[in-house]
């Protein structure tokens, strides 16, 4: 199927990669290829993206607050009393450190090698495919990968999307637009 990859979806696929990393995650989801998406930033992908108001440090902090475990709110009130904003030190600290940089460190440490994609991000490999041949393209490209993304429906990447406001339709229009007839 990769053969079928444009340059710019291959170009995704190794930022998905670089994602996984950056979070400290032993496998590429479907939030990765997302993430991967946005800061490839040219494609037609992107562009929808970016015209749904979807920027990548709140992406990711939305991805990240639905996989971090939740905050032990008596601790988050016991600082408030004090004057602590837990909130605002977690952004301010990730504002200079990066996404996840309050995680415990085993959570953060970079795997080397290859990085494996879950059974859902394969599946919506899957259905990036059956997306061209849908629209009769005989390539796939990040247009593709983010239909994909949206036909499966209910990986993290759709959850973090909608939690943000997107309305998942208009996109899958608009990016259905953006996608050039043939490979560019």
């Amino acid at each position: 199927m990769f053969e079928r990859f444009t340059d710019q979806a291959r170009l995704v696929v190794r930022l998905s990669q670089d994602e996984a990393r950056r979070l400290g995650h032993p496998f590429i989801g479907t939030e990765h290829l997302l993430l991967a998406i946005l800061s490839e930033g040219h494609g037609p992908a992107a562009q929808a993206l970016i015209a749904q108001g979807v920027t990548g440090p709140d992406l990711s902090r939305r991805i990240i607050g639905l996989i971090a475990p939740p905050d032990n709110e008596l601790d988050s009130e016991a600082l408030a009393t004090i004057g602590i904003d837990l909130d605002q030190v977690r952004q301010a600290t990730e504002a200079s450190f990066g996404p996840g940089a309050l995680e415990p460190k085993a959570r953060r440490e970079v795997r080397k090698g290859h990085i494996p994609f879950t059974r859902r991000a394969k599946k919506v490999l899957e259905l990036a495919l059956r997306e061209a041949l849908a629209l009769g393209h005989n390539y796939i490209g990040s247009g593709h990968l983010l239909l994909g993304l949206l036909r499966e429906g209910n990986g993290l990447a759709v959850h973090a999307l909608a939690n943000s406001g997107v309305d998942l339709a208009a996109l899958r229009d608009d990016v259905t637009r953006r996608i050039p007839p043939k490979a560019a």
